[in-house]
């Protein structure tokens, strides 16, 4: 797999979570109390998985590489896309925070969290046709293969040393969970749990 088939690869997998986050927060919205265990295993895989693992590939080293060929970081493709992932660190900490009284049915709070899921949600989704349609094809052109195979190498450093083994397959398995008991198709995530591989498929 190319990096950015890895990437994309990864948006099916968070897509999924995105919509069991808009679930969860119907869910909270209608009750007036939040599901605080659903709540915690989403805001973790998105913290973990969608952010320091996914985002970080990106900012690490893709970023880096497509700067390095002339591709500016202050407007432009990649820095619309850096200023969408603050953004979107700012809605999981607001998430975050609201959870506590959230799950205690204190209204304010329910109302806070809703209101974030589903601002994130839509960055997100929106965040991820960017990059699928307008970037990744970009980073394809620009890049030398070279450079797409030296990043393909970081990535798989990303997951061994940086995330630890196994920890890519145990958000899989959060996602995977998250999408059953929400009644959400599964089978992107599936179909990266069946290839016994991290992100950085070796296959």
């Amino acid at each position: 797999m190319h990096i950015t088939e890895i990437l994309s690869a990864e948006h099916r997998v968070i897509e999924v979570v995105i919509s069991c986050l808009e679930r969860i927060a119907n869910e909270a919205e209608k009750a007036g109390q939040l599901n605080k265990d659903a709540a915690e295993r989403a805001i973790d895989f998105i913290r973990n998985f969608a952010d320091r693992c996914h985002h970080g590939k990106e900012e690490n080293h893709l970023f880096t590489s497509l700067a390095a060929a002339g591709m500016p970081t202050q407007g432009g493709p990649v820095g619309v896309m850096l200023n969408e992932h603050q953004t979107g660190r700012e809605f999981v900490k607001r998430m975050d925070e609201a959870i506590p009284e959230a799950s205690n049915g204190v209204a304010a709070a329910v109302n806070s969290f809703v209101a974030a899921a589903h601002g994130y949600a839509a960055l997100l989704r929106a965040h991820i046709q960017k990059e699928d349609q307008i970037l990744f094809p970009m980073a394809e052109n620009v890049l030398p293969a070279e450079e797409l195979d030296r990043l393909k190498a970081q990535f798989e450093i990303v997951e061994s040393e940086h995330m630890g083994e196994g920890t890519h397959e145990r958000y899989l398995q959060i996602a995977r969970d998250l999408a059953v008991e929400y009644g959400e198709e599964h089978e992107p995530i599936d179909a990266l749990l069946k290839s016994g591989t991290c992100c950085c498929s070796h296959g």
